[in-house]
């Protein structure tokens, strides 16, 4: 018996094939074949991702998933139900003197196990679907891949079996119109349900919690590559590539995604690249450089955010900032005299180790100045007049005053482009320092992302470097994750405190490496030559994440809408202006 259904001149124009004919066990769509496959088995463990073989099937098949959620009510009565019969059976058998049935034995530990976790809220039920579609040219063709994708599904203990007389409906039950023809149904529970998906990659085998982040498509299978930092043992990362292979369209598309996800992100951007990120979902733009806009390093923290004593730690990052923007090591006795300054000057604001002080006005870097001109100690001179720029010179807008504003959003975004060259690395300290205040405010604690781009420029200083170091080992016991993203891998892999970075961080990404450098990166990240040549050859967007023994290579992907959010290219900004006027 065969139907054939063919379109009418006035439909012509829309989507879909010309004519279908209907066959009991294949449908002829337009000149190719499809026969659609029902999954009436499965079996009674799975790990994650266990559908993802299905994906690799080298012909055309389509998978389609469908899934309607069961209300907790209806299923704690089935659930009750079903143990009960499970049970009754089982005490017949034994009243009757006959072998227990293992695989009712098993039935019903899982019913109870079940009814257990959705009584606990741990769980819900659902009923869903699989059905696989196979395309051909012809019916001879048709039989054998069908009889593949039988075997296909066998090795992974799914019985798949071919619809009949119900073709049209497992046709039109596959096509993306989330419409079930069919209606062959199982019962799943949630984690059956999660690890059915096909959309983890398996060379990745971490758990995915609610915070997890798509990083782009496995150039090995034809799964998808996904990531939750949160659920490692550190939170952080880093990205290492070279100039224009896609290091900061991957860490925009990362922020956007985690943002998605109710992840707080803060961004240090050198090159004003996250404006329209910024913009574009309502967060904070703090623009360093320009007029007014300051950030003072004597701030003391809130109330609700003081220590033991925040005046020491004030004084010690102090420390910190002065032999950054003093662009040296101070010896011991330059330490002391500093010291004996950033006391003095926080005394002429009237600070002192005393709470009650701490919420008078702070001073700012020209009563260290001060401080420090009016020290006998030749050392005390030497650090004013190294100072001298930043009090009364060309930089000292940045220092000129108290703080202008406190940024409060879910994206915060300080921008460095504005400041000279020569201060970049002082800006990003500052910054880093004003986002490391909010991070450990143990009165607000929620997953935080902190993106540090171009981190070249805070590495080449040792205290600089030194200072992200003990941010990244100390970011996990706030819930935040550091993301260091360089264009230079010599500046991390170089240095001792560049290579404790690396070490710091479970989350590594290599995107597309220089000649130059590559060995030293094969060295540090223990490359096999497969990997060498990939990163050598990578595309833009292509690269590889590795997270201790496991290693994936992928593309970023990303939806139009994201591409127009996160693009650096000057040619797509311009139209994408053009067209908003």
């Amino acid at each position: 018996m065969k139907l054939r259904f063919r379109r009418t001149t006035s439909a012509r124009n829309g989507f879909g094939p010309d004519a279908v004919e209907v066959e009991p066990r294949r449908l002829r769509v337009s000149s190719s074949s499809c026969a659609t496959l029902a999954i009436t088995g499965y079996p009674r463990e799975v790990s994650p991702g266990w559908l993802e073989p299905l994906l690799t099937y080298p012909g055309r098949l389509d998978v389609s998933v469908h899934v309607e959620p069961v209300p907790s009510l209806i299923a704690s009565d089935r659930l009750r139900k079903q143990l009960a019969r499970l049970e009754s059976g089982l005490r017949n058998d034994h009243q009757h003197g006959r072998l227990l049935d293992p695989g009712s034995e098993a039935a019903a530990e899982d019913a109870q196990e079940l009814a257990s976790r959705i009584a606990r809220g741990q769980s819900k039920l659902f009923r869903a679907s699989i059905y696989l579609t196979v395309h051909a040219t012809g019916p001879d063709e048709l039989d054998d891949a069908c009889a593949q994708v039988r075997a296909l599904a066998a090795s992974l203990l799914l019985d798949a079996r071919q619809v009949t007389f119900r073709q049209l409906q497992g046709w039109i039950s596959s096509l993306p119109l989330a419409y079930d023809n069919l209606t062959m149904r199982r019962t799943f529970d949630t984690p059956a349900l999660a690890a059915a998906f096909p959309f983890t990659s398996p060379d990745l085998t971490a758990e995915l919690g609610p915070t997890a982040v798509l990083y782009g498509a496995n150039l090995s299978s034809a799964s998808l590559v996904a990531w939750d930092r949160f659920e490692q043992a550190n939170h952080n990362s880093v990205i290492l590539a070279t100039s224009g292979s896609g290091k900061s369209y991957l860490a925009k598309l990362e922020a956007l995604r985690s943002l998605y996800c109710g992840v707080e992100v803060a961004v240090i951007d050198p090159e004003d690249e996250y404006a329209r990120l910024a913009s574009s979902v309502g967060g904070a733009y703090l623009h360093l450089g320009a007029p007014k806009v300051r950030l003072n390093p004597f701030d003391l923290p809130p109330r609700s955010q003081h220590g033991d004593d925040p005046l020491t730690r004030r004084a010690l990052f102090l420390h910190t900032l002065i032999a950054v923007m003093l662009g040296e090591t101070l010896s011991n006795a330059a330490k002391a005299a500093l010291d004996r300054a950033i006391l003095a000057a926080y005394r002429s604001a009237g600070i002192t180790t005393e709470p009650r002080t701490w919420k008078r006005r702070p001073p700012v870097m020209r009563d260290l100045a001060n401080a420090l001109a009016k020290d006998k100690d030749p050392n005390a001179k030497e650090l004013a007049a190294g100072l001298a720029p930043y009090v009364s010179g060309s930089h000292r807008q940045l220092f000129d005053g108290q703080t202008t504003t406190r940024p409060d959003s879910h994206l915060i975004v300080f921008s460095l482009r504005d400041l000279p060259e020569e201060i970049k690395a002082v800006g990003t300290l500052l910054t880093l320092d004003a986002v490391w205040r909010r991070i450990s405010n143990p009165n607000n604690r929620r997953p935080r992302l902190v993106v540090v781009d171009e981190a070249w420029l805070l590495m080449k200083d040792p205290e600089g470097a030194r200072f992200l170091l003990r941010m990244a080992k100390s970011a996990r016991k706030h819930w935040a994750g550091v993301s260091v993203v360089t264009q230079d891998a010599a500046d991390l892999l170089g240095s001792d405190m560049g290579q404790a970075v690396i070490a710091n961080s479970t989350t590594q990404i290599l995107l597309k490496q220089a000649p130059q450098a590559i060995d030293r990166v094969t060295d540090a990240f223990g490359l096999s030559d497969g990997e060498r040549q990939l990163l050598l050859s990578a595309e833009r967007g292509m690269g590889l994440l590795a997270a201790g023994r496991q290693r994936v290579a992928f593309q970023v992907i990303s939806s139009p809408a994201e591409h127009a959010i996160v693009t650096s290219s000057p040619q797509e900004l311009t139209s994408y202006e053009e067209a908003d006027l």
